[in-house]
């Protein structure tokens, strides 16, 4: 199961009738690696750039990696930000992690929901991510947390690059109520 999966929950093995004693001795024998409590993996398990995003995802099923984190799973930014950004709802418990540490925001109703995609890393976890147009908008939304250089950048870059929909954009910048602080930043992207 965790060749499978990549990294394992400790409540996985209750779909096996495994008892969870299983886990502390295949972890004594060094047959299973914790990474953290309640994650599991094989000890030689690949570790890529991306591995710990991986392991919030399976810790946080619910939340969606933005802002930032978002920008350099897209490949959007020089940044390399310290924190994992997630976005989760607005009455949803903020999640908690000793590493990585985690930057939560807190959107509700169509902000939350809207241009959110599933990729998968380390070839196995699925995540939740706000996808390119998204990410840009949220930055502008929160440009006082992450600072306007940083929406600037993102939007440059993907209008450069070729990766976006103005239309998008426009339209998630409404969701966000910020089309009147992005109005400027478009139009002198068209002129």
């Amino acid at each position: 199961m965790a060749a499978q999966k990549g990294i394992l929950r400790a409540r996985d093995l209750a779909n096996l009738n495994l008892p969870r004693g299983e886990l502390a001795k295949l972890v004594d024998e060094e047959r299973l690696l914790q990474l953290s409590r309640g994650l599991y993996t094989l000890p030689d398990r690949v570790v890529t750039e991306q591995s710990t995003l991986a392991e919030v995802a399976i810790k946080f099923p619910h939340s969606i990696f933005c802002l930032l984190t978002a920008l350099q799973i897209h490949g959007l930014t020089t940044q390399s930000p310290h924190q994992v950004w997630l976005a989760v709802d607005v009455k949803a418990r903020a999640p908690h992690m000793q590493y990585p540490p985690l930057r939560v925001v807190r959107f509700s109703g169509e902000a939350l929901e809207s241009g959110v995609q599933t990729k998968v890393i380390d070839e196995v976890v699925s995540i939740c991510v706000t996808d390119i147009e998204k990410t840009i908008v949220d930055c502008f939304k929160y440009r006082n947390k992450i600072g306007i250089d940083i929406a600037i950048e993102a939007l440059q870059e993907a209008w450069r690059s070729k990766r976006m929909s103005m239309d998008q954009v426009w339209e998630y910048a409404k969701i966000c109520r910020v089309n009147n602080v992005m109005r400027p930043y478009l139009e002198s992207l068209n002129g």
